[in-house]
This record gives C-alpha cells, structure tokens and sequence, in this order.
C-alpha cells in the first residue's frame, strides 16, 4: 500500500560529485513511481539533461511530504535542521565513512525506498538542542543543533573555566578545554571520541561530556533531558570563548556571557528500514564482535 507521500525532496551533500550516480538512481525511481521530485539547488546540478525542480535547501521543507539525504551524517543534520520546523520525516541514504544516522546503503537502492514509502519502517523522533547566547540581558545568538552544543576554549593557550548549573542549580566549576552537552542522537559523535558514554536514541536524557579536564576527576554526567543547562565563565581575564552547534559555529562568545541549552520541542520524525536495530548498528559501526 502506497503511503500518502506524494511530494519527495532530496538534500545531497553539497556540490559532491561524489554522489552523482545514486543522487540520479533515487531520483530516476521517484518519477517513475509517480512522485513529483524537488531537488536542493545546489545538489540539482546532477541531475544531467532533466528539467529537474529545484529549491534552497531552506525552503524544500515547505513543498514536500517527505525528504531523503544523500551524503553521510553531516548532510543528514543540515537537512534535519532545514525541515525540523514542517514536521515532515527524513531518510538517510549513506554515502559517508560512518553513518550512524543514514542507514540505507547505495547497494540496497531502490529496494530499501521502494519499502519505506510503502508504508514498511519504523518511525522515530528525535530531539534538538536549543542553545541561547546572553550577553547584558539580550540573546544575541540562538542555534538549533541535533547532536551536540560544545563550548571550547578559543585563540587562547589557556584552559577555559565553566561554571555549569542544571536548572538553576549548581552543578560544577572545571578548568578544561571545553565542554560538550549531546543529545541521545550525538552520544556516538563528537561526545564518544571525547570518552562520553553511549546513549539508547529512545532516552530522555542529555550527557554533558568535558573536554580534557584539568581534574580527572571531572567526568562525564548523564542528566535528565528537560533540564536548562547554564553555563558561564569565570575568568579574570577577557577571553574569547567558541561555542559550535553540530557543525555551525558561534565565534567570539565572551566570558560576561551566559549559554543557555535546553531540549527544543519541536522533534524530527526520523523513517528506518523496517528491520531497523539500534544496537546491530552499533556492532557494526564500532566493529563490536557479533557474538
């Protein structure tokens, strides 16, 4: 049974002619399946001798039901945050080195796609980070970031000094070189190279993950995942502190500053392969033994 996707759009990883050939295979299925097709700009280059619909990346959320990334993890974040606000579902086809968060291979084209938009996946939800820059009472910068909000020490030698408090209440004062807070969706990124641990998807929680602390006895710690993070500096000296967001970056956040993160509520609707298995995945990503 054909499910109610009517309209796809496709994000490919950015000017990559890498992707060329399967951004052309999905493309291909999809008209000939009968569904109308709009293309992210700046990957519409590869589709060769068609009239292809093209749209900003920004914009294609306003037009389709569903939307499909081509690329690796990266693509798959900056589309999650292209469409987060029209509740409409992303898949992920995966042609990066890792790729925890696209799991349809190119050599299960047009199988796997042709299932899904069936009716035959699983559906999950996964949340942002909304992270807020306060500088004298204003927001001056506010970012969404699907795995991780990290703060790190910037165009300084020295460590950074963070002041953390967990909904109002004080948590810890760490010299490091910086501090992530991921999501259950970044703990097997940039927070697992940092010795953080590994979160299940469906959890509601946060981990805050320092970076090369100046105590070792400053470790990782798993929160609630609705508790506000708040985080300030207390240095006796100006620095210059650089928050990122997934892959975006705030420069030159000052220790008079204040950072404010809390879970946004607004999820994106993830669509796996039916036989989906967080934790095959993990076998398989991290080189586990099946066992």
């Amino acid at each position: 049974m054909r499910t109610s996707f009517d309209t796809i759009g496709i994000i490919g990883k950015p000017s990559d002619p890498s992707i060329a050939g399967t951004l052309a295979l999905i493309y291909e299925y999809l008209l000939q399946a009968g569904y109308r097709v709009i293309i992210a700009a700046d990957s519409a280059e590869f589709i060769r001798g068609k009239a292809a619909v093209a749209v900003a990346t920004e914009q294609i959320g306003r037009h389709c039901d569903l939307v499909i990334a081509v690329g690796g993890d990266g693509t798959f974040l900056s589309a999650a945050r292209a469409i987060v606000n029209y509740g409409i579902p992303l898949i992920g086809v995966n042609l990066g080195r890792v790729g925890f968060l696209v799991d349809i291979s190119p050599d299960e084209l047009p199988a796997r796609l042709e299932a899904t938009l069936q009716g035959h996946y699983k559906a999950e939800e996964r949340y942002f980070l909304r992270a807020k820059i306060i500088r004298e009472g204003q927001v001056i910068h506010e970012e969404i970031a699907l795995n991780e909000v990290a703060v790190h020490r910037w165009i300084t030698p020295s460590m950074i000094e963070i002041v953390t408090q967990i909904d109002g209440v004080f948590l810890n004062s760490q010299r490091s070189d910086g501090l992530i807070i991921s999501t259950p969706t970044g703990s097997t990124a940039y927070a697992l190279s940092a010795g953080g641990p590994i979160l299940s998807p469906s959890l509601n929680a946060l981990v805050l993950v320092p970076l090369n602390p100046h105590t070792m006895s400053n470790r990782p710690i798993v929160i609630e995942g609705g508790a506000e993070i708040e985080l300030s500096f207390c240095q006796t000296k100006q620095i210059q502190a650089l928050v990122t967001c997934d892959h975006l970056q705030i420069p030159d956040v000052l220790i008079s500053d204040r950072i404010l993160i809390k879970k946004d509520p607004k999820p994106i609707k993830i669509l796996h392969p039916e036989d989906h298995d967080f934790f095959q995945v993990l076998r398989t990503k991290l080189n586990w033994s099946n066992g």
